[in-house]
């Protein structure tokens, strides 16, 4: 795989002609054979899970419950101690317990562990923290598999345009490649989109997005660090609370609403963007994240998108997607999802779970010969909520293109457990400068 910088970086125009280039790229590809061929049905699949935790666990399960042909057959981890707890929340299902069929020998621990669960399955499962995705999307595509990918895809631009290769890549061994966005397998938000793209309520002018929440994994007391552990080992224990690993709240886990702006769009890039963000209460240990932070983004036919991401206990919360357009609006609340204007409409159809439906979909089009590939947006929905994060630590107006072109460059590259890893302070935006 060549190096991040060496690849031609895209620009807004390349991903405008993304959904052409998609569809073109189908009709060639379609009768070029996969490296794993299962259309016949009856072929087991052997599912492997990288990261043991609650969303990875999840998913090991809505993969098996996906297709009753598969199996798990090896697991994960950079900790020891999380694949017990996983594999026995799995083995609890009745529905799947017979076909968790880990044995010792398939139980990988370590920074490494990833490579030896892609090469012992043909499905893998990708949830480990962020900061390491593009790693493992690469060595999943160049092994032939078909990937369930948790997003974000990447927390910098090097991880960005590795991530790029790989989906590119993917696309010509005809691998399946379904992302993590789960509200894009929701049936209701899927009618709601359809409608917002079919000019039901006219031309999009403004979509509002909010992820308000409280704190999402809290950093350990300090206590909890014995004199054995590495600074790496005890900020991958706290993953979430470092921007390298985890890639701030909004890029892992208001992307979901950063998707829907994305979404609203037809997944075209915003020109530039601009934000105001900070970090309110004082972080527990040496956590770098903001608390919050808005959003400006502004698309070359003048229309805009913003997001509101805060997390912070004690405060108001919602999860939110408002479409201002022409000739009417369109929401997705709690209250349902609906769109007013040359016509009321609400939402009543089925409601199966997204997170099901992401890996039934996955599964049936692999057995179909016809693999998904979620690649492009993936990627994109993923820097554009990079480059809000940039905006907001820096202060700065972001453009797409500068992004783009930018050498930002957070993890390491194939760390060891003794790898010297920095404390980065919590940005100050005006002083703070990305790369």
């Amino acid at each position: 795989m060549p190096h991040p910088n060496d690849l031609v970086l895209p620009t807004r125009r390349d991903f405008l002609k993304t959904g052409a280039m998609a569809g073109l790229a189908g009709g060639l590809l379609a009768g070029f054979p996969s490296a794993q061929a299962f259309a016949a049905g009856n072929d087991i699949l052997k599912v492997g899970l990288i990261g043991c935790g609650g969303r990875g666990t999840g998913a090991a399960n809505q993969a098996l419950m996906a297709d009753p042909k598969t199996q798990l057959i090896a697991v994960g981890d950079a900790f020891a101690d999380a694949i017990e707890p996983s594999l026995n929340a799995l083995k609890s299902q009745k529905d799947i317990a017979e076909r968790v069929v880990v044995d010792k020998d398939h139980q990988f621990v370590g920074l490494d562990a990833y490579r030896h669960v892609i090469d012992a399955c043909d499905v893998v499962v990708l949830a480990s923290p962020p900061g390491f995705r593009p790693e493992h999307l690469a060595y999943a595509v160049e092994h032939g598999k078909h990937i369930f990918c948790e997003k974000p895809v990447a927390t910098d631009i090097a991880g960005i345009k590795s991530a790029m290769e790989s989906v590119r890549r993917a696309k010509e061994k005809n691998l399946a490649l379904v992302a993590g966005f789960c509200w894009r397998y929701d049936y209701a938000k899927r009618a709601f989109f359809e409608r917002v793209l079919n000019g039901a309520i006219g031309k999009p002018l403004c979509t509002y997005a909010t992820y308000l929440t409280g704190p999402v994994k809290p950093m350990q007391d300090e206590s909890a660090r014995t004199k054995e552990m590495t600074d790496l080992e005890w900020q991958m224990r706290n993953w979430y609370n470092f921007t390298w690993l985890s890639g701030d709240g909004l890029v892992e886990q208001a992307v979901h609403a950063v998707d829907w702006i994305a979404w609203s769009k037809g997944d075209v890039m915003p020109v530039s963007c601009t934000a105001v963000g900070g970090r309110q209460i004082p972080p527990k240990g040496r956590s770098n994240l903001f608390d919050h932070i808005e959003v400006n983004y502004l698309w070359g036919d003048g229309t805009r998108g913003f997001i509101a991401q805060r997390q912070m206990p004690g405060c108001y919360g919602e999860n939110n997607c408002y479409v201002l357009a022409t000739e009417g609006q369109g929401d997705v609340t709690r209250r349902g999802v609906t769109t007013t204007g040359k016509e009321k409409w609400k939402y009543d159809g089925p409601t199966p779970n997204m997170y099901q439906v992401e890996h039934d979909e996955l599964f049936k089009s692999i057995r179909d010969g016809k693999p998904i590939n979620d690649g492009d947006r993936l990627v994109s929905s993923t820097a554009l909520a990079i480059m809000g994060r940039m905006a907001g630590y820096t202060g700065k107006e972001i453009t797409w293109e500068g992004m783009m072109n930018s050498d930002e460059r957070m993890v390491p590259e194939t760390p060891n457990w003794d790898a010297p890893v920095k404390w980065d302070p919590v940005p100050l935006p005006g002083i703070s400068k990305t790369e």
